[in-house]
């Protein structure tokens, strides 16, 4: 089998070239990088919310040629005619330890795109329908709420509403965590990307970091919603919000905790959940 063939396996794929690589943190913290991908394809289509995934060519363990992992889209998508189709990704590079033998390993995709300079070319598939969409009617509310790089759709969709529509008449909240100041990737010192939204009077965010040298990101997003749960529960019992989750799983398990305290047990509040889930206002994308 041809290496053309081996890829073909993971359905349609298309060649990038990476048009710029950032980095997003400072030195002293972990590296996150904002990385576009440039198609040579005018009729490359997707939406907010859709991700892509990432071929790394091989030979990797077990035999394997390529190495397959999913990446959200952090940009809308372009309006109008263009020469090509520019897709924003955001990379935190990873290591992993092996809990037998206690050995630390590079993750395999995230140090391939880290690595990545501009000019090189990146085989990817897709894009995958997501559970993220948006809502039809822009009087909707959207609670958003996450860590780490699940930030990446939420800045798709408010690039979207705002940037290409021109606006949003529902309210539309932020609620993000954080280990440290620096870790509020598109909100810190080295990118204050999101930060011209804080004009648009139908947005606000509350991030929070986890405080103290062992804090987590679910425990600043705790603190988010803790320090702002009334906000977030008011929104959450109008019968025209939408709820977003993505990041880490403990993203679920900080929200249900907060809401459960807030609202006297947990059934009240798996009782709340379950309603907006079955009214399909309620959406996840969350990793281990």
């Amino acid at each position: 089998m041809t290496e053309n063939q081996q890829a073909a396996n993971f359905g349609s794929t298309c060649t990038t070239v990476v048009k710029s690589s950032s980095r997003l943190t400072p030195e002293t913290t972990d590296e996150v990088r904002h990385i576009v991908l440039h198609i040579d394809e005018p009729s490359f289509r997707y939406l907010e919310g859709q991700c892509i995934g990432v071929l790394v060519p091989g030979p990797h363990e077990f035999g394997n040629e390529y190495h397959h992992r999913h990446y959200s889209i952090a940009n809308s998508r372009a309006s109008g005619d263009s020469e090509g189709v520019d897709i924003d990704i955001l990379v935190r590079r990873c290591f992993y330890i092996d809990e037998f033998s206690g050995e630390e390993y590079r993750g395999i995709a995230s140090n391939y795109l880290c690595d990545a300079k501009p000019g090189d070319r990146i085989s990817i598939t897709g894009p995958y329908r997501s559970p993220f969409k948006m809502p039809g009617d822009e009087t909707s509310n959207l609670l958003m709420i996450g860590t780490g790089t699940g930030i990446a759709p939420f800045r798709a969709f408010m690039q979207h509403i705002y940037d290409q529509l021109g606006g949003w008449k529902g309210q539309v909240r932020l609620f993000y965590g954080a280990r440290n100041g620096m870790d509020l990737l598109y909100m810190n010192d080295e990118n204050r990307d999101l930060s011209h939204y804080y004009d648009e009077q139908t947005f606000k965010a509350f991030k929070a970091v986890g405080g103290g040298y062992f804090g987590t990101p679910t425990d600043g997003l705790e603190n988010a919603l803790a320090n702002n749960v009334q906000e977030a529960l008011d929104l959450i019992r109008k019968d025209n919000t939408y709820v977003y989750l993505a990041g880490q799983e403990k993203v679920a398990e900080a929200l249900n905790k907060v809401m459960s305290e807030a609202v006297g047990s947990e059934k009240v509040w798996q009782d709340l959940k379950q309603g907006m889930i079955k009214d399909g206002r309620w959406t996840e994308l969350l990793y281990h």
